[in-house]
């Protein structure tokens, strides 16, 4: 009787495993403004990341850490100083931007430059909103800059991890992050915007409404100017990404601009 029961058992294994292959691997959050590596990647700006471009949400490692790709491997891309990395440029305060693909319950977010740690938020173990922002002091830094952002878990020995490029007290101006998105003709692109981009290279499954347009849906792959329909609103992307349940255009101001 034992060993008739263990074929079910291995078949059952072996679906599990396949629908564990199969399935996207749960997402989590990265730094989108001013872009992080993994931004970039996605973005498509820094070409030849490897699987990071898919997935710049998924930079997660234990605690402690102090290496852009948190010792992974697959995005040792996100290691290499090398590479032709754009860095912003900002004055001497700095507001950094999350998206949160899974919102795990949090103790801090730290901000470090080489190994001084120039800030920390505690949110005491609180569940953190889809988007999050922290106003970080610059002060004692000037030039070019790289600067690690790193959101510790409360329910987990985890955190996850974002290098940032940045040129500080160059002169140059942070582009200010829009927490809500601005108003418009719901209908009419902005005057003078760029024509839609295609499609991402996978068929997409949404819903056509309107010319160059979409209906959004989770599970999309979606490109930088690709133009979606939202409970009856129009919005342009902002960031190559993957879209998700909890990624709707209006929770996610980053991802998408209304129109």
């Amino acid at each position: 009787m034992r060993r008739i029961m263990a074929y079910p058992l291995l078949a059952v294994g072996a679906m599990l495993s396949t629908l564990a292959v199969a399935t996207p691997a749960q997402a989590h959050g990265y730094v989108s403004f001013p872009p992080s590596r993994q931004a970039l990647c996605a973005q498509g700006r820094v070409a030849d990341c490897g699987p990071i471009q898919f997935e710049p949400q998924s930079v997660e490692g234990p605690k402690g850490l102090k290496s852009c790709n948190a010792g992974l491997g697959q995005f040792s891309a996100l290691n290499d100083d090398s590479r032709p990395w754009p860095a912003t440029s900002v004055g001497n305060s700095v507001t950094f931007s999350w998206i949160l693909t899974a919102r795990h319950r949090t103790t801090t977010w730290q901000y470090f430059i080489g190994n001084k740690m120039v800030a920390e938020f505690d949110d005491g173990n609180a569940i953190p909103q889809a988007t999050v922002s922290h106003r970080v002091d610059l002060s004692g830094f000037s030039g070019r800059q790289k600067l690690l952002a790193v959101w510790n878990i409360g329910d987990t020995p985890m955190a996850f991890y974002s290098c940032v490029d940045l040129q500080v007290g160059g002169g140059g101006g942070q582009r200010p992050e829009p927490s809500t998105p601005p108003t418009s003709n719901p209908t009419t692109p902005p005057p003078g915007a760029p024509a839609p981009a295609p499609t991402a290279t996978a068929p997409s499954t949404a819903t056509p409404t309107r010319p160059g347009g979409t209906t959004w849906a989770s599970w999309q792959n979606y490109r930088v100017n690709d133009v979606v329909t939202f409970e009856g609103r129009t919005y342009r992307c902002r960031q190559a990404h993957m879209s998700l349940d909890s990624w709707e255009p209006p929770a996610t101001p980053a991802l998408w601009l209304a129109s």
